[in-house]
Order: C-alpha cells, then sequence, then structure tokens
C-alpha cells in the first residue's frame, strides 16, 4: 500500500481546535538523520535522478553559481554549488528534502512520543507500528535493490573534495539537527582527508 501526496491531511490546513486535539491525542513520532548524509543523499537523489528537481533547482543553481551556466539543464549540478545555494537559502523557505529538521517538524514545539533514526530505520519503523497496534500485515518495507545508500566512505569523500569553508560556513543552519539529534559534527580535518 502506498501513500499518495493528496491522501495526507497535514496539520496547517485543520483550525486551531484540530490541531491542539491532535496533538494531544495522537501518537507523534519523526525520524532524524545525520544532517551531512542527508544533505548528500539529498543532493545525488533529487539532482542525480529526478528531472523535476533538475529543472526547478537544477537550473537555478547553476545560473547563480557557475559562469556561464545559463544553458545547463540542471542535471550537471556540483554539490559545491548545491552547498552554495543552501548557504543562500532562507532556512524557513527551503524545499523539505534539505531543509534542517529542526525546522521542519519543530521537535521543540511538539511533544513527540518518539525520535527514531534512519541509522536503526528497521528496528525504530517496527516499533512505532508496535506501539500504534498497527495490524499484523502491515510491515516496513524493505529497501529497493537499486537503492544506493550514503556510506561513510561516499561521505568522506564529498566532504574532502568541497571547500572546507563552505562546510564550516554551512554548519550553523544545521547546527540544532546535529546538537539535538547527537550526530557528531563532520570531521573536514587535513588529516580526516588524507585517510
Amino acid at each position: 500500500m502506498y501513500i499518495l501526496q493528496s491522501d495526507l491531511v497535514f496539520l496547517g490546513d485543520m483550525r486551531p481546535d484540530e490541531i491542539n486535539y491532535h496533538l494531544k491525542n495522537y501518537y507523534k513520532f519523526i525520524f532524524v538523520r545525520n544532517p551531512a548524509e542527508r544533505l548528500l543523499s539529498a543532493y545525488r537523489n533529487k539532482f542525480g535522478e529526478i528531472k523535476e528537481y533538475q529543472q526547478k533547482y537544477g537550473v537555478e543553481i547553476v545560473r547563480r553559481y557557475r559562469k556561464n551556466g545559463g544553458k545547463s539543464v540542471g542535471d550537471d549540478v556540483t554539490f559545491s554549488e548545491f552547498l552554495c545555494y543552501l548557504l543562500d537559502e532562507e532556512v524557513e523557505r527551503m524545499n523539505e528534502h534539505w531543509m534542517p529538521i529542526y525546522n521542519l517538524c519543530q521537535p521543540c514545539a511538539v511533544r513527540y512520543d518518539f525520535i527514531g533514526s534512519y541509522e536503526r530505520l528497521k528496528e525504530d519503523a517496527n516499533r512505532v507500528l508496535e506501539e500504534v497496534q498497527a495490524p499484523s500485515f502491515v510491515r516496513f518495507l524493505e529497501r529497493q535493490s537499486w537503492y544506493k545508500p550514503v556510506t561513510a566512505e561516499t561521505l568522506h569523500y564529498y566532504l574532502c573534495n568541497t571547500q572546507h569553508q563552505l562546510i564550516k560556513e554551512l554548519l550553523p543552519k544545521y547546527i540544532l539537527d546535529f546538537t539535538l539529534f547527537a550526530y557528531p559534527l563532520p570531521n573536514i580535518t587535513s588529516e580526516f582527508c588524507r585517510q
């Protein structure tokens, strides 16, 4: 079973009394991910595979951050260009795939019953299903065979081949995600990058 975007009901579409009811009575959970891995995953997926993102964001990113980039179709955005774009974007206006989780899910404003992590996705998803007493036929889906996860080696490669100053300048936008969810800050020292 798949849920379509049109099947979802958002709190922002409800009246204040309905919002309060849902926040008080519904089981609330979020899943978090290492912010650096999340950004790299969004970059690789959205700009490497999805034409709509290449056309909507990629063309603009290349136009802004590359000399003579006006003829690009957005499928050749570099990771550094993507990070420059994030640095210049207002957090509140970011796409949900790269907006900091702190801003997207408001963990200080919503009292979540459970915060799961990408690193323990299957176990944590099963815990949520158990907590909500989902029917036994409802199971967390296995990853598709084509999925290429961000590995420590992949992240190492991208971080070490990106201007360290750019990463340092971007960190404040994601610092609450790193600190609230206990993820280590990216190691971008010369020593780390020689490994």
